[in-house]
């Protein structure tokens, strides 16, 4: 990806702190439709680049004790590259398998600090729905009753649970739209996190549709042996890709045909 194409993608001048439109539920439709076509636009080179992905973060999971959180943190990164390589497409210029890696180019460390909260974000998640679970359990043993611990520690799992699914959504909202305003819009990360949850409150319909939707994607990508997944990650970089053009108010996802312009009088 050259120089020029980099810089283009995020302009200093754009405004950092966009205010997000708000459309109907039926966009999810649109913003998958989108993310389709940006994997029709170039299919080989998208399942080039899923297949680097999903070994990338494997190989980086298995790295002991802090694999998982070098795959947090690296995640945000990739992602931003994959939405820089619709970006490209959406420009007219060819999508390569090196756009993966654009984010390293383009303000690298605000995406990795994404990352890092995003790593914060699960571990607190985690360590509430702990200690739920853990106050229902002791909240049992005080009543001293065996059937009232079996039961505060049900209620508990229960709770931690739902607590832990609360919590994982809010993050992954919070997720949705920073990588593409870090290197589209140059917006602070943590500024970037927090236009990325409004934003998806405040189209609250259109993602709890685009959530099932993905959801039914995933199993359906499941059913060949798993190689669907390499069709599912370019076209949710394209969902996402195109549902922060819809509610940001960036460039159409596709480019649009020229308009007709008439001859000249006089011509034919």
């Amino acid at each position: 990806m050259n120089e020029p194409a980099l810089k283009a993608a995020h302009p200093h001048n754009a405004a950092r702190h966009p205010l997000p439109q708000r459309v109907s539920p039926a966009q999810a439709l649109v913003w998958l439709k989108g993310g389709w076509g940006c994997f029709i636009g170039n299919p080989g080179v998208w399942i080039a680049i899923s297949v680097i992905f999903i070994v990338m973060l494997f190989v980086l999971g298995l790295v002991p004790l802090l694999g998982w959180a070098v795959v947090l943190i690296g995640f945000p990164v990739m992602v931003a590259g994959m939405v820089l390589g619709c970006h490209a497409q959406a420009q007219g210029e060819p999508l390569r398998i090196e756009h993966l890696f654009a984010g390293l180019k383009v303000h690298a460390g605000n995406l990795a600090l994404v990352g890092v909260f995003y790593l914060l974000g699960g571990l607190i998640a985690g360590f509430v729905s702990v200690i739920i679970v853990g106050g229902a359990a002791l909240t049992g043993y005080i009543v001293e009753a065996l059937a009232g611990l079996g039961l505060g520690l049900v209620s508990g799992v229960v709770l931690g649970s739902v607590a832990f699914s609360v919590l994982w959504v809010l993050l992954i909202t919070a997720l949705w739209f920073a990588a593409p305003l870090v290197v589209l819009r140059d917006t602070p990360p943590l500024d970037a996190m927090k236009l990325s949850l409004s934003a998806c409150f405040s189209n609250f319909g259109a993602f709890v549709v685009l959530g099932v939707l993905i959801y039914v994607l995933i199993w359906v990508a499941m059913v060949p042996a798993g190689l669907g997944v390499l069709v599912l990650v370019p076209v949710l970089a394209g969902t996402v890709y195109s549902s922060y053009q819809d509610v940001f108010g960036e460039v159409p996802a596709l480019p649009a045909p020229p308009d007709h312009v008439p001859p000249p009088e006089g011509t034919e």
